[in-house]
């Protein structure tokens, strides 16, 4: 099962298909304790029993109806204060697999979750082994929600939900088509293009540049997202002030 042959130099070319496992992060970490995994080797299952996001999160999905996956790289050109960058190039090359089937109202909200207007379509979770100051492996969980209709938070929406197709998608496709647009905004990133993927990062972000309610540590206030630092923290503007927000700092309201 999942035989693809993306247009790819390594994301995709070798392919583990799990028909259930606890997490595919945990089964490619533990791929690269045991061995020397090519770059772009791609973990995917129908069921994890123990999927998580951001901090612990629990990822509810319901059996072979998404895209759970977690793929192998080597960003040794980032040290561990450049993470974030690797986020954003992930964040991009899922937003151009996406973009021209669920439309304009698709959105990257800070720091690892995938918007279509005010509903999550899905999400990342990036975990990193460092060698000195510099990332020797990355492991990057993506769970997007494809065919599945049904969800217990009305918060969550998927692929079928936001634009049918009376025969389902195609979830073999889909992952082949998106080994080879997060190839694509990898290697842009390892040649150093870091402006480029900064300016299509902001143009695509949740709520940028717009006034909303915010909480932090209790607290409720007002301001507008200006950006997002080079170590990834969320540049907010409260009103002549710029502060700055590392992951669950600061919750969208």
């Amino acid at each position: 099962m999942y035989k693809i042959y993306p247009k790819t130099l390594f994301l995709g070319q070798k392919i583990q298909y799990l028909p259930t496992c606890q997490s595919t992060n945990d089964e490619a970490a533990a791929l690269i304790a045991q061995t020397d995994p090519p770059e772009g080797t791609v973990i995917i299952t129908d069921y994890q029993t123990a999927g998580r996001g951001q901090r612990g999160n629990q990822w509810e999905a319901k059996p072979g109806q998404n895209l759970t996956i977690s793929l192998i790289l080597k960003p040794t050109f980032l040290s561990a204060s450049e993470q974030f960058w690797l986020n954003i190039a992930i964040s991009l090359g899922i937003y151009d697999l996406l973009q021209p089937l669920a439309g304009d109202a698709l959105r990257i909200k800070w720091p690892n979750d995938i918007y279509v207007g005010s509903q999550k379509l899905g999400g990342i979770l990036i975990e990193n082994t460092l060698h000195g100051y510099n990332i020797e492996w990355s492991v990057v969980g993506i769970g997007l929600n494809i065919n599945q209709t049904e969800f217990s938070y009305p918060t969550a929406t998927s692929l079928q939900k936001q634009a049918p197709l009376p025969n389902s998608y195609d979830i073999a496709g889909l992952l082949s088509r998106l080994c080879e647009t997060l190839e694509q905004r990898y290697l842009q990133l390892r040649s150093g293009q870091r402006d480029a993927l900064k300016i299509s990062y902001l143009q695509i972000l949740y709520r940028y540049q717009e006034e909303h309610v915010f909480e932090r540590e209790g607290t409720y206030f007002r301001g507008i997202i200006i950006g997002v630092d080079e170590t990834g923290r969320l540049a907010i503007a409260e009103g002549n002030k710029v502060r700055y927000f590392g992951f669950k700092e600061v919750i969208f309201l």
